[in-house]
């Protein structure tokens, strides 16, 4: 009898043993996923730093888009050629003046 109950006891030693690997095994594979993830949380946006300069650009672009939008096919060639040659602020001026 007392070598059914060693056997009983190392079996349960074994399953406890073997629940233990599998946890640690869940546990290394989560901390894997989350180190390739990078070091941001998800849902966390890292914020972007914009230059006095690349603001007033993105202006610039914007209101050229908006009034773009506004032409017909062959005014905006012809916008889209002023801006080649003499750069957004022309191109803005020739839209506006197009569009109202």
């Amino acid at each position: 009898m007392t070598v059914r109950r060693s056997l009983k006891a190392i079996e349960r030693a074994f399953a406890d043993l073997e629940a233990s690997l599998a946890d640690i095994a869940k546990r290394v594979r989560r901390s894997q996923r989350a180190a390739t993830r990078g070091t941001r949380s998800a849902g966390v946006r890292r914020s972007v730093k914009l230059t006095p300069k690349r603001r007033a650009q993105l202006k610039l672009q914007g209101a050229y888009m908006g009034y773009m939008r506004q032409l017909k096919p062959a005014q905006k060639a012809r916008v889209k050629a002023i801006k080649a040659r003499r750069g957004f602020e022309s191109a803005i001026r020739a839209a506006k003046s197009l569009v109202s």
